[in-house]
């Protein structure tokens, strides 16, 4: 029983789950590895570029049955979702393997759809039962919370792509071993530890939080120089190679010893803490009990003015239809659109677009693009709380920065300028980052968190929905125009018009993207003012305890 309630008192079991969380992210974005595989696919199904598109638009059609995960949120226990995921993922990744590896003979192609938006849809039972989770436990922190499991799923497509380099040679069969394999393994230990714990109640416990998320946020960051570098040097073999795995393994494992600093923290506290209670007890006995008959009373008072509330505003908990109903869920619905379907259609076709421009290895690209990715999600979560609570800015703002950055890099590539291709690569990368990071707390923020789960996978479906409307028909369509057809059913294209004319109205659809936001933006201020206001407050508050 001691060991038990030192766990709970010194928070070491939420931090526990929290780095089972950080694994189960790490290894969750394998949705967008699709690039490493897809060449693979078009060779053996004789496919031309729009059948392909629209493999990877069934991929992310997945994400639009993720409103079972967030339904299953409110009902099912945190353990029960990671399971339903990472058996569904092992099912969908293993039979593109058998395909891939010519272990069976090539599947219909109807049948290949399917199976590839099983595999999309197991990651939204894996983000939704860690974000609910980790945004419940850490409620005020949210950013951070946001920004660091969003920049591992960042990450993530670069660990899949560097350890398949460094252990398999790039293999496609290979690679499609890993998809399949250790998300399963990772969410079966995920199981055992990841559900929820009482947020933080004192200042105290937010300033421990603090301290550990930087913690996480430095350890991140030197994961992903680690995985930069290794694209950078460029020797991917021999005993360099197995060396560069170890170390990796060994960086994604070591914020291990956050909650083992926790729990000896709270034995050296624990019996202090219980001699002060048995002897205090007695005298507090008679004034807990009248604090918990005032409790009681004031509940019965706010639950009858509850009642009364004909629906609630900003900042309240919202239920789906409630939300829905609302202008700001739909500014935020079309915003979030442009970000991530632009941005999703850009990882999709990075193959054939490194490819027309006469990039051989277009690998290279798909992991900058995550590891850039990474830097945009937990930068943005850190600096959007820094200033939220030192400034009150609504968060729509950095949403609105990272569209116009996106708009300028579109614009690049469809001028094809020298190195275009890297600099579009960091630049999605970064706002694609920012869009996921930003968007996870502003919707819990403004709707709240009894729903959330639903929610935010209402929000998802902008990832199925951009996926078709940029990557399926605009990708598709334009670059099959463009295209020369190749004996056996396939086509091909080489030169920067095979996608200028997408890159240009991709940029278009970015701007529009950052006058909602702006509109998201005003329409919030007021909110994010009362955020700020309490977040000083308990500061004050705790200050002066």
């Amino acid at each position: 029983m001691g060991f038990q309630r030192s766990i709970s008192s010194s928070s070491a079991l939420k931090w526990l789950g929290f780095v089972t969380a950080v694994w189960v992210q790490a290894i969750s974005g394998n949705n967008y590895t699709f690039s490493n595989y897809s060449g693979a696919l078009k060779s053996l199904m004789n496919l031309n570029q729009l059948e392909l598109n629209n493999l990877s638009v069934a991929k992310d059609v997945g994400k639009a049955f993720g409103i079972l995960a967030g339904l299953a949120s409110d009902r099912l226990p945190t353990p029960v979702i990671l399971l339903i995921g990472c058996f569904e993922g092992l099912l969908g990744y293993g039979v593109q393997w058998l395909v891939v590896s010519r272990t069976i003979q090539p599947i219909p192609y109807w049948q290949m759809c399917i199976f590839l938006c099983m595999g999309g849809n197991s990651t939204t039972w894996m983000n939704t039962a860690v974000l609910v989770t980790c945004i419940r436990n850490f409620r005020r922190n949210r950013g951070p919370v946001s920004g660091i499991l969003k920049g591992y799923v960042g990450l993530s497509t670069a660990i899949f792509t560097d350890l398949c380099t460094a252990l398999f040679s790039n293999d496609p069969a290979s690679f499609l071993v890993l998809l399949a394999v250790i998300p399963f393994a990772v969410c079966l230990t995920a199981v055992f530890f990841l559900r929820e714990i009482p947020p933080a109640s004192s200042a105290a416990e937010e300033n421990e939080e603090t301290r550990y998320f930087t913690i996480f946020n430095i350890v991140a960051v030197v994961v992903a120089v680690y995985l930069q570098s290794y694209d950078i040097i460029g020797i991917k073999t021999g005993v360099f190679s197995v060396a560069f795995a170890s170390i990796l393994l060994f960086l994604l494992a070591s914020p291990i010893a956050i909650p083992f600093h926790s729990f000896i923290k709270s034995l050296n506290h624990g019996e202090q803490d219980d001699l002060e209670g048995r002897i205090q007890e007695p005298l507090l006995r008679s004034e807990i009990a009248a604090a918990e008959r005032e409790v009681v009373v004031v509940a019965a008072v706010a639950a009858e003015q509850e009642e009364k509330k004909k629906k609630p505003v900003l900042g309240e908990d919202h239920t789906i239809m409630e939300a829905v109903l609302t202008v700001d869920f739909w500014v935020l619905f079309v915003s979030f659109l442009c970000g991530v379907g632009t941005g999703l259609a850009v990882m999709n076709n990075m193959g054939q677009i490194g490819l027309a421009l006469g990039y051989t290895n277009v690998s290279i690209f798909v992991s900058m693009t995550s590891i850039w990715g990474f830097f945009g999600r937990i930068l943005s979560g850190t600096l959007s709380e820094y200033f939220l609570k030192k400034a009150g800015t609504p968060r729509p703002l950095w949403n609105a920065a990272s569209q116009i950055l996106m708009a300028v890099g579109y614009i690049l590539m469809a001028l094809a300028v020298p190195n275009s291709l890297y600099i579009g690569s960091m630049v999605v990368g970064v706002c694609y980052g920012v869009r996921l990071a930003i968007t996870v707390p502003t919707a819990s923020e403004l709707f709240g968190l009894k729903y959330y789960g639903l929610i935010y996978n209402i929000l998802v479906l902008n990832l199925p929905l951009g996926s078709f409307l940029f990557s399926g028909l605009l990708a598709g369509f334009l670059y099959d125009a463009e295209a020369t057809p190749t004996p056996g059913g396939g086509n091909t294209c080489v030169g920067a018009h095979c996608y200028r004319l997408i890159f240009i109205v991709m940029a278009l659809a970015s701007v529009i993207g950052v006058g909602l936001d702006l509109v998201l933006a005003y329409r919030t201020k007021e909110i994010y003012a009362k955020i700020h206001t309490s977040k000083k407050s308990k500061k004050s508050g705790g200050s002066l305890s």
